[in-house]
């Protein structure tokens, strides 16, 4: 991996994404005891940073493979991702959904032409049909975090943040599947001056913070979290960048979830989801830690069931 492939990537996907804005908050600074920059990918392209990294592993594909197609399996945002990613390039997208996804990101699939097929409601259903559809169609499957053409994508977002803060100590990233915080991770490594991340994770699903605690990828015997971006966990191919890069892992509770959540629509005016609010409660937690410190925070997505908001 180089810096330059980072380069490439964001310079090949820039016709097919947003440079999306940087905005601060004076109350959230002093609350905080810090200076925050929040960049905010819930204004990217299908409502969240995935556009990014989908568009990227399906522009490294052959002619012969996009021909064929490309195939995923998601019940949120890498779906939609996939789906206007594959619109723009004029590729097929056949894209599996579990029957329990709400109806609104289903019908988002079917606007951006990919082509839906629903499963039941566990990961082995889910990827037992998208096997299935590579075996007959021919497509490309592409894993939503677990890929490196992925990663690198999601980690324009934090590129683009440090091009624009160059003196940022920390950078705070959601973890659910471990694209974005591995791409975040090396983008931090090329592109800023001594800059970590640090990944918020719920405690009702702390498998990031539990494998970097014994080395290996650990599992969540339950998912009880309104973070549900969050609830898929890490791969074979992101948790090595991880376990080198990150610096820690900061879990925390439901009610601090919906706190930051409830104080990113108010003092941010923006619509986030739940997910995003993981990192400013996880900076807010230990904030002690960070006082005085110049901190990035990467709101990934804006997707939201207003009909399911916790307050």
């Amino acid at each position: 991996m180089t810096k330059d492939i980072f380069i490439e990537c964001h310079e090949r996907i820039k016709p097919f994404i947003h440079n999306t804005p940087i905005i601060k908050s004076e109350l959230i600074d002093k609350l905080v005891g810090a200076k925050i920059y929040f960049k905010c990918d819930n204004f990217q392209k299908m409502g969240a940073f995935k556009m990014r990294g989908a568009t990227n592993a399906i522009m490294q594909l052959s002619n012969t493979e996009k021909r064929k197609g490309v195939v995923t399996h998601s019940s949120g945002n890498f779906a939609q991702a996939l789906s206007l990613g594959a619109k723009s390039l004029n590729v097929p997208a056949y894209i599996v959904m579990p029957e329990s996804a709400a109806d609104v990101k289903k019908e988002a699939v079917k606007n951006y032409k990919g082509i839906l097929f629903e499963c039941k409601s566990t990961l082995k259903d889910r990827e037992d049909k998208a096997n299935e559809i590579v075996r007959e169609k021919g497509a490309c499957f592409i894993h939503p975090s677990n890929d490196l053409n992925v990663i690198i994508g999601q980690g324009t977002a934090c590129k683009e943040l440090l091009e624009k803060k160059t003196d940022l100590d920390f950078v705070f990233v959601p973890v659910g599947g471990g694209g974005l915080i591995a791409g975040s991770a090396l983008a931090a490594k090329y592109f800023g001056k001594n800059c970590k991340v640090i990944g918020g994770e719920p405690f009702e699903v702390d498998d990031a913070y539990r494998s970097l605690k014994s080395g290996k990828i650990e599992t969540n015997l339950s998912t009880n979290t309104i973070a549900d971006g969050l609830k898929t966990q890490l791969g074979d191919i992101n948790f090595p960048i991880i376990k080198k890069h990150v610096e820690r892992i900061i879990r925390v509770t439901e009610n601090e979830i919906i706190l930051s959540l409830r104080l990113i629509w108010e003092r941010l005016k923006i619509v986030c989801e739940p997910s995003c609010a993981v990192a400013l409660a996880a900076l807010i937690r230990e904030k002690k830690d960070f006082r005085n410190k110049k901190i990035g925070i990467i709101i990934s997505g804006g997707n939201v069931d207003l009909s399911k908001l916790p307050f």
